[in-house]
């Protein structure tokens, strides 16, 4: 497998941000007049939309979604998220250094994620790890979220790389979703809320729980 570009999903995949989208959340939805959803409930909302999530959590405390309340929510959540989201997220023990030696091996390393640009650069930041990303495509630099194939797409036309070049690692089925659509090869890490026998039902070529795992693919250790 003559991989040249490993992209990667961030929560659940790369790393943690559950505190910090547990509290944007429950502050959107306290501002809408909602009550607290539990954190279990939202765990299994990371790496939706958030006009998703919004739809979820609401119809599962057995309301109905109001017209344009979606669209609320978002910027309430973005909104909380500016200023608590990059403190309380953290890579995997061990990611980081990882994408390092993936870096100096010669692979194009690149994140493709529901989370803004500019929330992923200043997590990296904080980590001091902004030479160990070569592209980022976020979710507002789409016009159409995961599992629609764009972010992927991107990265193969940013990278001139074709789809059996590219190697897409996630934590969840949409993440799936997104790999069978683009038509790139797919990792599952179940590092998250989705069960290794959940992401085996979709095309890929290995399903692991630990991201060190991958190196058997790549021809390493």
């Amino acid at each position: 497998m003559q991989y040249k570009g490993l992209a990667f999903d961030f929560d659940y995949t790369l790393g943690d941000s559950t505190d910090g989208i547990v509290a944007c959340v429950n502050y959107a939805l306290g501002q809408l007049g909602y009550a607290a959803a539990g954190r279990e409930a939202i765990r299994r909302t990371i790496g939706l939309h958030l006009e998703e999530v919004y739809s979820v959590l609401v119809t599962g405390q057995g309301k109905e979604e109001k017209p344009g309340e979606d669209a609320d929510f978002s910027r309430l959540f973005i909104e909380k998220a500016d200023q608590v989201m990059t403190e309380h997220t953290n890579f995997y023990p061990g990611a980081l250094e990882l994408l390092g030696e993936w870096k100096k091996e010669g692979y194009k390393i690149g994140i493709v994620t529901t989370k803004f640009r500019y929330r992923i650069e200043e997590i990296l930041q904080k980590c001091q790890a902004e030479g160990l990303v070569d592209l980022i495509i976020g979710g507002d630099n789409v016009n159409h979220p995961k599992p629609d194939p764009e972010g992927i797409r991107k990265a193969l036309e940013l990278w001139g790389l074709s789809r059996e070049q590219l190697l897409y690692i996630g934590d969840s089925l949409v993440d799936a979703k997104t790999a069978q659509a683009a038509k790139v090869d797919f990792v599952g890490m179940a590092t998250g809320t989705t069960t290794v026998e959940e992401l085996r039902e979709y095309p890929h070529v290995g399903v692991f729980t630990e991201l060190g795992e991958i190196k058997g693919l790549l021809g390493q250790g």
